[in-house]
């Protein structure tokens, strides 16, 4: 172990600076991961945009199926009209007797 009392100023300098390398070095490490990560975030991002424009388009339509249900109330009333009529015109065909 290095005793502080005998060291030199040229010495306190090289482990100053040796200490600030090592300091230096790992500050660039955490920067590049945090570029990358940055990187990283920025092409997710866009790829969310990308599928939620996609999500956005097929969605656009669902406040009109709202208007659907009320219209297949009157498509089934007037089906019950049809079925009447037809119903009516084809009583008494094909009885089995011959007579059309």
């Amino acid at each position: 172990m290095i005793a502080f009392a005998t060291l030199t100023n040229h010495d306190a300098w090289t482990i100053a600076l040796v200490i600030a390398l090592v300091v230096a070095l790992a500050v660039a490490g955490l920067l590049l991961v945090l570029v990358r990560t940055v990187g990283d975030i920025r092409n997710s991002v866009a790829a969310l945009l990308d599928v939620a424009g996609k999500v956005a388009g097929n969605t656009q339509n669902i406040p009109q199926l709202e208007a659907t249900a009320p219209v297949l109330g009157l498509i089934v009333e007037e089906a019950v009209i049809q079925d009447g009529y037809m119903n009516a015109l084809t009583d008494g065909f094909g009885n089995g007797n011959g007579d059309r």
